[in-house]
């Protein structure tokens, strides 16, 4: 007796993505009323602390007397109990930030409120993991690569150009490839290669918005092949992003080449409902003012990044990004004094 399918499954579809959602609207509530617990939890003692009430032999005790009442868990220790207190107190005035604490789970939460010093650099991973649904692994990558400095540096640096083309939004100033195995001497396909066997880290550093079109995409123009080191798709700018690998110093041909195939993508293989494609070129090291004077007569969307294989200095970008703020409050400043 037979009990194979014989429909499409296909047919199905429609009511997998009903459940599908409801799975997730039970395990998105779920996770929303066990942040809220832990929020009312560390409203709790972060009152008792303040009135003289409580110390750290209490809240050990309050922690034994909690476990004995629910055998089994270990989110009542008394280290917890303590987090739960600081989780309160970091985010109890704030109206921002305090929604969208109960949208991550609650490990997620520690990685940022023990990560992060600022309001500006949590609320950047919160809505970060938030949109894109980060695994602890992935949130702990990113907030050890420092991702928010770096985005932050790098926008700062390229606002004017930003702002003129906001395709280029999706790109930063530097990237990290520590997950990549290279030798310490390597050619350009050997860390084309790499990148490609380690797609998903990659993308991960780049945004999960990117979708991997192929490694040396063949464009012809005339009776010649040319071919694209790595071409991706940025599902939220509808555009092909083009990448560029150098293992040296930024040059000014490179972007030449760049454009050449960015105007190949545009006339060739760009869809009507696209946007113009953008480009990419990941290089060693730059010089920022000969990338500036290389890109100022360049009509395509294009920026030059660099790229390293070690995660950066804590301590250095911070000191940079401090920097770049002080100066962009001293230039706004400066202007409204001339307005006046």
């Amino acid at each position: 007796m037979s009990n194979e399918l014989t429909h499409n499954p296909g047919q199905f579809d429609e009511v997998i993505h009903i459940i599908d959602s409801a799975r997730s609207r039970a395990m998105k509530a779920v996770n929303a009323e066990l942040i809220q617990m832990y929020w009312e939890i560390g409203s709790y003692v972060s009152g008792r602390v303040k009135d003289g009430g409580w110390g750290k032999s209490v809240v050990a005790d309050f922690s034994e007397f909690l476990q004995a009442h629910y055998p089994g868990t270990k989110g009542f220790s008394a280290q917890n109990i303590w987090r739960m207190k600081q989780f309160y107190e970091t985010y109890c005035d704030n109206e921002k930030l305090s929604p969208l604490v109960r949208e991550i789970p609650w490990t997620s939460n520690l990685l940022i409120m023990t990560g992060c010093k600022t309001d500006e650099a949590r609320e950047f991973y919160l809505r970060l993991c938030i949109a894109n649904r980060y695994t602890k692994r992935e949130l702990d990558r990113q907030i050890g690569s420092m991702l928010y400095e770096r985005t932050m540096i790098s926008h700062e640096k390229h606002k004017d150009l930003l702002a003129g083309n906001g395709g280029l939004a999706a790109l930063r100033d530097s990237y990290v490839f520590e997950f990549l195995d290279l030798e310490e001497s390597y050619k350009e396909k050997d860390l084309r290669r790499q990148i490609v066997s380690h797609l998903k880290d990659f993308i991960l550093e780049f945004g999960h918005d990117f979708t991997f079109v192929g490694e040396e995409y063949r464009v012809q123009v005339g009776n010649t092949d040319f071919f694209i080191d790595l071409l991706f798709y940025n599902r939220a700018l509808s555009c092909l992003v083009a990448i560029e690998l150098k293992i040296d110093t930024f040059r000014p041909e490179h972007l030449g080449q760049l454009n050449f195939y960015l105007e190949a993508l545009d006339r060739d293989v760009k869809k009507p409902n696209e946007n113009p494609s953008v480009g990419l070129v990941l290089c060693t090291g730059k010089d920022d003012t000969v990338v500036e004077y290389a890109l100022s007569r360049s009509m395509s969307p294009t920026m030059v990044a660099d790229y390293t294989l070690h995660l950066p200095d804590k301590a250095i970008l911070q000191s940079k990004l401090r920097e770049l703020t002080e100066l962009a409050l001293e230039s706004g400043e400066g202007n409204e004094g001339d307005e006046e």
